[in-house]
């Protein structure tokens, strides 16, 4: 008899940034979301997506570009951040999945854009039930004392960054691969996962 697939989107975004502090009027802004898909049953990543989204209250700096690779001519081609949300929700199961990412950054990012643009929040509420925040799970499965970044974390565990990382499509791709790490050591116990 086959497994049903228990799926995990693995989320990271890309934002506005600037170095230093931002512009007059101007507020960190989701340009990029990586989502990669995790068949927790099968132990492997079974998708890779990106959306990237177009800002409406801040611009791409010099220094996001440098950091992202992300260009204001790229973003400006991309969806408005709403629409973004319905393609999580829709296109992802976003409301019923449950989702990780590398620290609460994430899902703190969209619950105050989601206020913000008036736009419906596109994952399960209320926000921390189906969110998993896999640097503390990392973080306690390796005994550290600190959290360490996505990077590091792939060299502890002994894995390769595959892509550029702050790059939203590829650092969700190595997120994933730090969650079946965990899987694989019998350490992942995820929100709304069995």
């Amino acid at each position: 008899m086959e497994l049903r697939p228990a799926l995990l989107n693995v989320v990271d975004v890309e934002a506005t940034c600037w170095d230093g502090q931002p512009p007059p009027g101007a507020v960190s802004e989701i340009i990029e979301i990586g989502l990669t898909v995790v068949d927790l049953t099968a132990r492997r990543r079974v998708g890779r997506h990106r959306i990237l989204v177009r800002p409406e209250r801040s611009e791409v700096s010099g220094f996001c570009t440098e950091l992202t690779g992300l260009t204001p001519a790229e973003v400006a081609d991309g969806v408005g951040f709403a629409e973004a949300c319905r393609i999580l929700a829709e296109a992802h199961d976003a409301r019923s999945r449950p989702w990780a990412s590398w620290g609460d950054y994430d899902r703190k990012q969209f619950e105050r854009q989601c206020r913000a643009a008036g736009a419906p929040y596109p994952f399960g509420w209320p926000a921390e039930q189906g969110h998993t925040n896999a640097k503390a799970v990392f973080t306690e499965a390796y005994g550290l004392r600190k959290r360490p970044g996505m990077a590091g974390a792939l060299r502890i565990a002994g894995l390769p960054l595959e892509g550029r990382h702050h790059r939203g499509e590829d650092d969700a791709w190595n997120i994933a691969a730090l969650v079946l790490n965990l899987v694989e050591r019998g350490a992942w116990r995820a929100s709304g996962t069995p």
